[in-house]
Formats: structure tokens, sequence, C-alpha cells
């Protein structure tokens, strides 16, 4: 396998933009190597400049569920774009979006369209804050909710990546506002709520973390989250970026019956466009300006092309079967990987939830940021790039999650499976 003109391009890249990559991640810095620059990707497969073809699990980090240019999908960006790219103005598309978010989301009774998760999260916060009257959040170490200012504290994806728990630029008055938790341990959550009474605007949690690799809820913890943010007279903010439309056509709200009083929606309800949303209880989304004192506002919010994408996405998302489909298609896999790592006899811990997972190459059990990070890192780079060099792409980083899609077919999981056998037997 060649990179040579990608080799190039990321040498020209580097003499123009930070590091080469517009997203960390993205520089290949914890795994090592040249990254890649893709050229083009359809269905389950993507393609770099180079010519090589890889068998892809990023998927753009999740959204990505109907595979690369679903028909549907690019047929409603052409249709879109034939029709304007930007207005300023509002369209009947941001309804009909906003309709399909409504009938997934139930705990969503009104809706505000974003340009990305981070955005969301971002008004997220605002919104918490101005609506309780109260100034610090709770989150959890390993939980990325974005790179806005009161989320970079012990975030996960590529701030855990690169080693760097927090960013310069947060003024410590705004990251002292931040309180952090340990995920799976409601009893670290209830000391913050103790230590800080009538403080709490908020707990902000990714119900199935994706971001320090997937970490599954552990038994009532969620369900505790919502009796002790009740208590409390704090909002539950659930960030679905990842999971929502994932785990569950309602996201891991639907799948474990919690209710939220915020969701956060990313790239996801754009068939992959840049596209967010923030939603949730009625009295909470109105005190929102215009309708109320809170400012939150975005030129391209609800953007013509990114909610064309969306509707086309969830549409054939909401088709009967889908989900047992794609989940078939990741117990498959699951199972053919399993039967590999443990023959290989090298330390694994797999944690999935539906058509997500990870592995962390150490003996486990991974419940929350602490034990993610005691994974043995050089040994997933080594597994890197032997899935790669035998044309299989997931993360370049041991602390991001893989994805199956509806495009996968039964001869990409079994080449994915037989790529593992080879590679485990070398490292």
């Amino acid at each position: 396998m060649t990179t040579t003109t990608s080799g190039k391009l990321f040498a020209l890249a580097k003499t123009m933009i930070p590091g080469g990559v517009n997203s960390p991640v993205r520089a290949f810095g914890s795994v090592g190597g040249t990254p890649l620059f893709i050229e083009r990707a359809k269905g389950s497969t993507v393609r770099d400049v180079d010519g090589n073809t890889f068998i892809d699990y990023v998927g753009s980090w999740g959204p990505m569920i109907l595979g690369h240019a679903p028909p549907a999908v690019v047929s409603a960006i052409k249709a879109a774009a034939g029709r304007g790219t930007s207005y300023g103005a509002p369209t009947p598309g941001e309804v009909g979006l906003a309709h399909l978010i409504r009938k997934a989301f139930p705990s969503v009774e009104k809706v505000r369209l974003v340009s990305s998760g981070t955005e969301a999260a971002m008004s997220a916060v605002r919104l918490a804050r101005g609506y309780t009257g109260r100034d610090k959040i709770i989150k959890f170490a390993g939980g990325y909710h974005g790179h806005a200012d009161s989320m970079l504290v012990t975030a996960g994806s590529g701030v855990l990546t690169f080693g760097q728990p927090d960013s310069p630029g947060v003024p410590s008055a705004l990251a002292r506002l931040t309180l952090t938790a340990t995920f799976n341990d409601i009893a670290s959550v209830r000391t913050l709520f103790a230590k800080n009474k009538g403080q709490v605007a908020a707990i902000f949690v990714e119900p199935v973390p994706g971001n320090m690799g997937v970490v599954p809820p552990g038994p009532g913890f969620l369900e505790e989250l919502r009796a002790l943010s009740k208590e409390h007279g704090a909002l539950l903010v659930f960030d679905e970026v990842i999971s929502g439309f994932r785990v569950a056509f309602g996201g891991a709200q639907e799948l474990f019956g919690v209710v939220p009083d915020l969701t956060i929606l990313g790239k996801i309800i754009g068939g992959g466009l840049p596209v967010g949303a923030f939603g949730g209880r009625k009295e909470i989304m109105d005190a929102l300006s215009p309708v109320g004192p809170v400012y939150q506002a975005g030129t391209l919010s609800g953007n013509p092309l990114a909610v064309a994408a969306g509707i086309a996405a969830l549409t054939e998302l909401s088709r009967r079967g889908a989900y047992k489909e794609l989940n078939a298609r990741a117990d498959y896999l699951a199972e053919g990987m399993a039967k590999a790592f443990a023959a290989s006899g090298v330390p694994t811990w797999t944690n999935r939830v539906g058509s997500m997972g990870t592995t962390f190459f150490q003996k486990g059990p991974v419940t929350d940021y602490a034990s993610a990070k005691r994974s043995d890192t050089k040994r997933y780079a080594a597994w890197f790039h032997g899935m790669l060099s035998r044309g299989v792409y997931i993360a370049p980083s041991q602390f991001e999650a893989g994805f199956v899609s509806l495009a996968h077919t039964k001869r990409d999981l079994d080449r994915t499976i037989a790529a593992a056998k080879a590679v485990l037997a070398t490292l």
C-alpha cells in the first residue's frame, strides 16, 4: 500500500493548516504514520488519493448509518442545491426536519436547529444556565461535548487522544463552573450536588459515551441521574450527538427508557452534513430568543442542504426493520471478532451498544475514563496499522468508537474478521 500522494498533501497542508488537519484526531498523532486524504466514498468503503480502498468503520464518526453517498440523500442534496444553498430565512425543510426529530424523540417538544454538535452543546449550556438562573454544570470525565470553553474540562475525543485534559485559552474562572464527576459512579454526582447546593444548572452526559471509547451506562445509572437532577432542581441533558439515531431510532433515551429535559443532536440528523440541534420541554425551549431572554442565533442554522439531507436520511432510517437489520450486522461482526480476540490471547476488552463499539487493548473491564486510560495505546497503534494495511479503516485513536452501517455486506464483515485474525497473530 502506497501513501505517496497523501504524504505530499500532508506536507503541503502543514504549511497552511495547523498540524496539517482541520480536526486533531485526523492527524494520526496517536497511531503514527501519514493520515489518509480521502478522495471519495461509496457504501461501506472509502478511497484515498493514492487509489487505496478501505472498508470503513469510522463512518464520519458515526452519522453514516446508511453508508456513504446513499442515493436518496445524494438526490435530496442535489435537488436542494439547485434551489439555492442558503437564504438566511425560514424554509419548509426546517419544519419537516423538526417534525421528524420530534417523532423520534418524544422528550423534544420544541427544537432549535444549529450548524454543529459543538454549537448545540454550547447553546444548551447557555439555555440551562439562563432557564435555571444557576451557573454551574456537571459533566463526566472523558465525556466530550464539543470544544466550547465550558466543556473542555477533563474531556474525551481528541483531547483525550492527545493527552490534554484541559485547554489553554479556557479562563480558569469559567472552568471552575464546570464540575467533573465519574461516569457510572452515582456517588460522585451526589457529592458534587451536596457541595454545590442550589448552584447546579444541569448535568450533561453522553448516555452512551463514545469519546473515551464506547462505555455503556451501568444498570440504573441513567435512572439515578434522572432522579438526582429532579431532586436538586437541575436539568438532565443527554448529549446524543453520537447515540441519537445510532443505538435506536429514538436514541439512548428510547433504548434505556430515561427521559431527559434537553437533548443534543449532531450531524447524524443531516445525513452527515454540517448540522446540529438541541431541544426539549416546551417551557425550557421557550426561554430562547425571540420568545424568551436567552439569546442564540446562527445565519446557517437550518441550512436548506443539510435539512434536505436530514429528511432523506431519517426517512430511510424510519423504515420498518432498519435497526433490526443494522444490529444483525453488528452482531455478526462482534461474534467473529470476539472469537478472533479470544483465540489470539492478546488482552482486549470490547464494549458495544448496538452498532457502535470499541475494543480496548487491556484486560478490562472499562467502565469510565480512568479505566479506559489503562489501555495499551502502542499496541492499538500496531493494530490500527495492521488493519489498515489489510484494507480496513478503523479509528486512528484507541479512544474513539467504531461504527457498522447498513451498507456493510457479509463479505465486508468476513474480510474484516479475516484481517483481524491475521493482524492479531503479529501482535
